[in-house]
């Protein structure tokens, strides 16, 4: 693996820009991802956040759906953020009957867990590998994770107990956005992640 991974973002739909920009900021090649073609050039891959239930529908249009779980399976780095982290769950809640989700992660996702997008808000969140302090997580309809399998690794919760983060071998899902933020170490850790999987 070269020091500059090649991340890719999935650019269906949702905050593509801002993880371009802050997979940059982190030190990998950083190119938007839309057709099933392009997974092949990268070393990993960001899922944004979004509308879950608009990029999974547009997955199966673009033909992406079934390449993306191919690779995820394959051991490809994935790292989703709100709707990606709905997106990398093997069972969500409160879905659409018809929504397919990429899976890979075994835990169970609650979509819109913390209401609304006027009930978005901002904390302070300690995340298990990341140094410094806490990053600043933005929370925008939000979900949260119910449970997660023995084998996942709960990275970040809240206060009060609700998981915010997970790992799971090589992926990482957070119900937050750090790419909002101007704070890049949550994308470090992601760059750094693909270094290590080859």
């Amino acid at each position: 693996m070269t020091a500059t991974p090649t991340i890719g973002v999935l650019a269906l739909q949702g905050d593509v820009r801002e993880h371009l920009t802050a997979l940059t900021e982190a030190g990998a090649l950083a190119r938007p991802v839309r057709r099933p073609g392009e997974l092949a050039g990268v070393d990993g891959l960001v899922i944004p956040g979004g509308e879950s239930t608009t990029m999974s529908k547009l997955a199966v249009i673009f033909g992406m759906l079934e390449p993306l779980r191919e690779r995820v399976r394959a051991g490809l780095p994935v790292y989703g953020t709100c709707a990606g982290m709905i997106m990398l769950a093997d069972k969500i809640l409160d879905g659409r009957d018809d929504q397919e989700t990429i899976g890979g992660i075994d835990m169970i996702v609650r979509r819109n867990a913390f209401g609304r997008q006027n009930e978005s808000f901002e904390a302070a969140v300690d995340i298990t590998g990341i140094d410094g302090g806490p990053v600043q997580g933005v929370f925008i309809r939000a979900p949260w994770v119910e449970s997660v399998g023995e084998d996942v690794e709960v990275a970040a919760t809240l206060p009060d107990g609700t998981i915010v983060a997970v790992r799971h071998g090589n992926l990482l899902a957070t119900s937050f956005h750090p790419e909002l933020t101007g704070d890049h170490r949550v994308h470090r850790l992601f760059v750094d992640m693909v270094r290590t999987a080859a």
